[in-house]
């Protein structure tokens, strides 16, 4: 009964029973008694238009039912119940919320995103335990300094408001996770260093002309984005920040690349869609954990010899730049994917690059000078004279982790390719250009450890589940091969990032492509395919390339201008009418903001 000490001698049951009716109409009565013994109340999408004082008042109000001639068992005495901890009344229609918030004190979640919110009340510096606060998706043009009073709060979600300036005493709070996105913020206050805890922070989509240097005092920042601003440099002083692993610059207006002496742990560093016109080795030199690095969308017009003192280095974006030609060197890094799409490349024929990232990388090895007559081109002029070796690469295998059997118009994998595998880590599988007909059985044996299969230029009509058990795939090239239908099995490749079904057989998407989360690429060009969903596109969270040049798509679905996470849409070679060429070649983004101008209301 402490909870009621200090009251007024009123009767404490009436204002109940006036509210009562109204409660019930938007609250049921089940859901507030569990709520008394879990401490959560979920409140979402109930077209709520303000909160019902019985929510306010849960922990303060004798219940009905103990109103009523009942007799309490051990678990359901209402006077022994939690205090509520967890609030969750996000996508409704709240314009305000009242100083009744502070009959709440024991809340550590409260969730309010997607409202209509413009203010938040003073009473919210009484929630001294909040942990995690959700504000995002409303229209708040300013916090009130109340809220740096939550000395508790460690995530806050403020993206998606109309925020301009932060409040003084902010700097104070113990934040380890902090998303500001999509706001008006034109600057970020040099007291934001002050956030010694912060892990995560996101500012991307705002309006910031420039950095403060003293964001390098964040020791165990992480996570940075910063994505879709106007900036023109990157302060030097950030190449301090010793715990950054990911560091998101896209969308900017960078002329260089910055350069991070002591990032050690950097992995990866996005940089793509900006100015950046020169890489150099000193820009390069200590990236020495980076496994992704996206250049994409620049300037570019050459790549240095030195990338290849990136050892690490998985993923390589340099499409769309000015490069007319690549160190061979870059043939010994280990990448797992490299796009060169959209350079004006002189020294690489299109139909190598055609052929995909291992084909490339083979390519330029080939081309290294002084190095003598490599393994692999030996093993191709012997190939009549010692049959038991001559097929296998064998060199590929224990330097380059790959399996590659390419080029050599085989309806099947002979054993003795498998067989030399032996005890060796293999991590790609090429067996490009032959005439096979299934997907070998024996690439089951290597299930543990693929994560890169090239099929293409063959004969396959049909996957075979052996290929739906590669569950570390992530990178599947299937190009020109006969195939009209994807297996639904294919939906556990749950990291399959990339997959390439140009030059087959498909009249539609496949329906399991919309399942595997995981996908950031789709390329499906030069197929049949007549029709796609885009409601259960929208849904891919990371695709972000879309290729469907060269099908048969007579409309194109206003919908799709709703997958904003799109960066790649290509649709030429389609005989739709709608959205014309001139809006095409604009790129990507005015093609999806002509289509959801589009969208019927």
């Amino acid at each position: 009964m402490s909870r009621l000490k200090g009251q007024t001698e009123r009767d404490t049951r009436a204002g109940f029973r006036a509210e009562r009716k109204d409660c019930a109409a938007s609250v049921p009565q089940g859901l507030l008694k569990a709520a008394r013994r879990s401490g959560q109340l979920n409140l979402s999408g109930r077209n709520l238009s303000e909160v019902p004082q019985c929510v306010w008042r849960i922990n303060v109000d004798i219940p009905e039912e103990a109103n009523q001639n009942v007799s309490f068992g051990a678990t359901e005495r209402w006077w022994e119940q939690t205090d509520l901890t967890k609030l969750i009344i996000s996508n409704n229609k709240l314009q305000s919320l009242t100083d009744d918030l502070r009959l709440l004190p024991a809340l550590t979640v409260l969730d309010i995103h997607d409202n209509q919110l413009t203010s938040l009340p003073s009473a919210i510096r009484e929630l001294e335990n909040l942990q995690k606060l959700n504000i995002s998706h409303n229209k708040l043009k300013i916090l009130p300094e109340e809220i740096t009073s939550l000395r508790n709060l460690k995530s806050l979600y403020l993206q998606h408001n109309e925020l301009t300036c932060i409040p003084e005493g902010f700097e104070e709070l113990n934040l380890e996770d902090l998303d500001l996105s999509n706001n008006r913020l034109t600057s970020v206050p040099a007291r934001f260093s002050s956030l010694s805890s912060l892990v995560r922070l996101n500012l991307s989509s705002n309006q910031l002309k420039s950095l403060p240097a003293e964001m390098s005092r964040m020791k165990r920042l992480k996570h940075l984005d910063c994505n879709s601003n106007l900036l023109e440099t990157i302060p030097s002083e950030l190449a301090s920040m010793e715990s950054l692993e990911l560091l998101y610059l896209r969308r900017n207006k960078l002329r260089s690349l910055p350069e991070f002496p002591t990032c050690r742990l950097l992995k990866e560093l996005h940089v793509g869609e900006n100015q950046i016109e020169m890489l150099g080795a000193e820009h390069l030199k200590h990236l020495n954990s980076i496994l992704v690095l996206d250049l994409r969308d620049n300037k570019l017009k050459s790549v240095p010899d030195e990338i290849t003192l990136l050892e690490s280095l998985e993923r390589l974006d340099l499409s769309n730049n000015d490069i007319s030609s690549l160190p061979y060197s870059l043939g010994n890094l280990h990448l797992k994917f490299l796009a060169l799409e959209g350079n004006p490349l002189r020294t690489i024929r299109r139909e190598i690059i055609s052929k995909g990232t291992q084909e490339v990388l083979k390519y330029l090895r080939s081309k290294i000078k002084d190095d003598g007559p490599t393994e692999n081109n030996s093993v191709t002029r012997t190939a009549m004279t010692l049959p038991s070796e001559s097929r296998v690469n064998i060199h590929a295998i224990t330097t380059l982790k790959i399996l590659d059997y390419s080029d050599k118009q085989a309806t099947l994998i002979p054993d003795e390719v498998f067989d030399a595998v032996k005890s060796n880590i293999i991590t790609s599988v090429n067996f490009s250009k032959n005439q096979l007909c299934e997907i070998p059985k024996r690439i089951m044996e290597m299930k543990e450890m693929i994560s890169d299969v090239n099929l293409s230029f063959n004969k396959l009509s049909l996957i075979s589940l052996e290929l739906c058990m590669l569950q570390k795939l992530t990178f599947l090239d299937l190009r020109n091969n006969l195939l009209n239908s994807l297996p639904e099995e294919m939906e556990s490749l749950v990291r399959l990032q990339v997959i390439n079904l140009s030059f087959n057989r498909f009249k539609i998407l496949p329906e399991v492509l919309y399942r595997i989360p995981a996908l950031e690429t789709i390329l499906i060009s030069n197929n049949q395919v007549g029709s796609i969903d885009p409601q259960k596109m929208k849904m891919m969270k990371n695709l972000a390339t879309l290729d469907l040049q060269n099908n048969d798509l007579l409309q194109i679905p206003p919908e799709l201008g709703n997958c904003v996470n799109l960066r790649t849409l290509l649709l030429d070679g389609n005989p739709f009418r709608v959205p014309r060429a001139a809006t095409l070649v604009k790129g990507t983004a005015a093609v999806l903001e002509y289509l959801r101008d589009r969208i019927p209301t």
